[in-house]
């Protein structure tokens, strides 16, 4: 039997835990619990539209560089610009003196030349004494020789004594030029140096789009761009957007660019289309985009013509900016950048910004707590939308550990915010009270 005294300690220690646990309730919901009173609305990441979705980039493969280069012919054709090396004996030569000899440059392909330089002129023809201009273009030089040969040989009258000997021969291929304007060494450089940017918190620097330029001399057969981008520093790497494009320099007429501009943006409205997310406006004819990346066994829509340069033409290769992803909530505020030579989901942006997915972080009161305290799972994304919207997407952490689909790469501007569940901020509010204040008000009950 309970003694009067011994009931009263009971009930008043049964009062002073009541107490204390309300009292500890309430300053937690009132200083930490943002799951009950911040509530968020947002979408589980299993039912976001594909269209809000980041495109997977690893699981691409460059693209095969012969597409690049235009095949080289059997047989070098004539066209204006070349210029030749021509002997006529008593012509252009003298009888007693052998014909002169000129040896190409380091960087050509050509076997020395013989004779004095004449030029295909605009037209397409060769201007040689004593005989009407003859047309060479499209022809090889071989059949050009012959055509020289009847010109000054055949007919009532001769134009060369006996056997006059005529030769002809490349002196110097026909060039085009070129503008190459580069942006993509001009930010971290070196992988070294963009793993060590990608590991700080802060984020100071950005891309400038500089770049660097270049006008090019391209030979004939040459003038393609696998031949520019070799010429000025090889492929694309991981600054670059994944496009080459190419500006025909001499065919934009920019009058014509600005209307179709205005044309697109006022007939394409954004309530015209799903989520108000409007396309990209197409390159016009006068424009041509190269994937520098393609999703196996893709082939690319450009023809083979399209990456072959001519005068005036510029080769662009753009500068990716600097894509960033933010933190915030359990993670702490952060500015991250985003990796740019694989996918990065959620799980690793949790990672990087140094929190620990999976096991206890440590935010319960005590020694005992601290080892036993639930982690927070809940991950909200906000992505940024069109005219100043945001989509939130909620991620269970939990399920992403064991279900890979669930992992939503991260998109550059995403703000990533780790917070606790409702029932995770109660378990562990209850582990709290327990440990701090249960056991202790358990024992001056006693």
């Amino acid at each position: 039997m309970q003694t009067s005294q011994q009931k009263h300690f009971a009930d008043l220690f049964r009062y002073r835990s009541i107490v204390t646990l309300l009292a500890v309730a309430i300053c937690s919901c009132l200083s930490g619990c943002t799951a009950v009173l911040s509530p968020i609305d947002a979408v589980p990441v299993e039912r976001v539209p594909k269209q809000f979705l980041a495109e997977p980039q690893a699981d691409k493969v460059p693209i095969d560089v012969a597409r690049l280069r235009q095949p080289k012919p059997e047989y070098y054709l004539l066209d204006s610009g070349d210029i030749l090396g021509v002997f006529i004996e008593g012509v252009l030569g003298n009888l007693d003196e052998s014909p002169p000899v000129q040896f190409p440059t380091a960087d050509s392909d050509l076997p020395p030349a013989i004779g004095y330089p004449v030029p295909v002129r605009e037209d397409g023809t060769l201007s040689l004494p004593l005989v009407d201009p003859i047309p060479v273009r499209g022809l090889t030089i071989s059949q050009a020789e012959q055509l020289v040969s009847r010109a000054y040989l055949d007919g009532p009258e001769p134009l060369l004594k006996g056997d006059g000997r005529i030769i002809l021969t490349i002196m110097k291929e026909r060039t085009y030029r070129v503008f190459v304007v580069r942006q993509d060494n001009t930010f971290f450089a070196n992988s070294a140096q963009f793993s060590s940017q990608r590991s700080q918190r802060a984020v100071t620097d950005r891309s400038d789009q500089s770049g660097r330029g270049f006008v090019l001399q391209l030979p004939a057969y040459k003038n393609d761009v696998l031949n520019a981008l070799a010429t000025t520093g090889g492929m694309p790497g991981v600054n670059a957007k994944p496009e080459i494009r190419i500006l025909r320099g001499d065919r934009i007429e920019i009058a014509n660019r600005d209307n179709q501009i205005t044309e697109f943006y006022r007939s394409n409205k954004p309530e015209s289309f799903p989520y108000e997310l409007v396309p990209d406006m197409p390159n016009d004819a006068n424009t041509v985009s190269i994937p520098t990346r393609l999703n196996p066994g893709e082939v690319p829509d450009f023809l083979p013509d399209d990456i072959i340069l001519l005068d005036g033409d510029i080769v662009y290769v753009e500068s990716r900016d600097t894509d960033i992803y933010y933190t915030g909530g359990l993670m702490g505020g952060g500015e991250w950048l985003l990796p740019r030579d694989y996918d990065l989901d959620v799980l690793g942006a949790v990672a990087i910004a140094g929190v620990s997915v999976g096991v206890g972080n440590g935010s319960g009161r005590g020694a005992i707590a601290n080892s036993i305290s639930v982690p927070p799972t809940e991950l909200l994304v906000l992505r940024k939308l069109p005219a100043d919207r945001q989509l939130a997407i909620r991620i269970d952490l939990g399920n992403a550990l064991n279900d890979p689909k669930q992992r939503l790469l991260v998109k550059p501007g995403d703000t990533l915010i780790l917070r606790y569940k409702p029932q995770e901020e109660l378990i562990n509010f209850g582990f709290a009270t327990f440990f701090t204040y249960g056991i202790r008000q358990l024992f001056q009950g006693r």
